[in-house]
Parts: structure tokens; C-alpha cells; sequence
């Protein structure tokens, strides 16, 4: 069994999230996500808008998902890799070469973004109060 591994937070749920989770589960048999945690992103300076219980059951009830665990710390993802048998990691270009250190383990593949949305993006336009309707 091939398996798949990727992180992310994964809040304000938009297509963008729903094609990297896609395209990650077609590598493989078995998608595991690695969800960042409150206190992770804590220390990250990051606020979610959705907990992270609220966000797993989210994750979890994507059929590309096989399981989801938490995130703790940046440190965590070698060990990961190895404890859960990962034969592919996955991120988006955004981080290219930023997890090059796990090819000692696993193969590394950095996806294209799907263009136009991020979760950035919708809380930029929420709080600008961007909206295509017109009154």
C-alpha cells in the first residue's frame, strides 16, 4: 500500500483544499492529512477561524481522506513520515524546497495551487466586505 502524507491547516474549507486533497490521494492508497493544531497555531501567530475538532470532523468527512492526526510542531514531520510508513509527501508549490530534507525518507512532491482562492484570499475579501453581488 502506497501512502500519502500532507499538512496544512485547512480552515475556511475552499476548492483550492479540496483539489490539493485530490490530486494527493491519486499518488496514493492512503491520505493521511496532518492538521494543524490550535496550539500550533498559536505559536505560529495564526488564527483559525474553526477549532481544530471542528476542522478534523471537516477533513475527515472528505472521501479523499483517510485519516487526519495533529500538528505540534515544525520538528514533527520526519518522524511522522517514518512512524506512519509515508512513501510520499505533499505540499503545495508555495513551500518548494522548504521539506527537501525529507527525500532521506520519502519521495517529495511540491502541487500546484489551484489558482484564484486561498483561505488568505477569502478573509481579505470577508473583511473587506468584497462582494460580487450587486444591490
Amino acid at each position: 500500500m502506497k501512502k500519502v502524507i500532507t499538512y496544512g491547516t485547512y480552515d475556511l474549507l475552499h476548492v483550492g483544499h479540496i483539489n490539493l486533497l485530490r490530486r494527493a490521494k491519486a499518488m496514493g492508497d492512503y491520505l493521511l492529512v496532518v492538521l494543524s493544531s490550535d496550539e500550533f497555531n498559536a505559536l505560529k501567530h495564526k488564527t483559525a477561524y474553526h477549532s481544530y475538532e471542528d476542522r478534523k470532523t471537516i477533513l475527515e468527512a472528505i472521501k479523499y481522506v483517510d485519516e487526519v492526526i495533529p500538528e505540534y510542531t515544525w520538528e514533527q514531520k520526519v518522524k511522522d513520515v517514518v512512524d506512519n510508513n509515508i512513501d510520499i509527501f505533499v505540499m503545495g508549490h508555495d513551500w518548494e524546497g522548504q521539506f527537501d530534507f525529507l527525500k532521506d525518507y520519502c519521495e517529495v512532491v511540491y502541487l500546484p495551487r489551484t489558482e484564484g482562492i486561498s483561505t488568505t484570499k477569502i478573509k481579505n475579501d470577508l473583511n473587506m466586505g468584497t462582494s460580487d453581488h450587486q444591490e
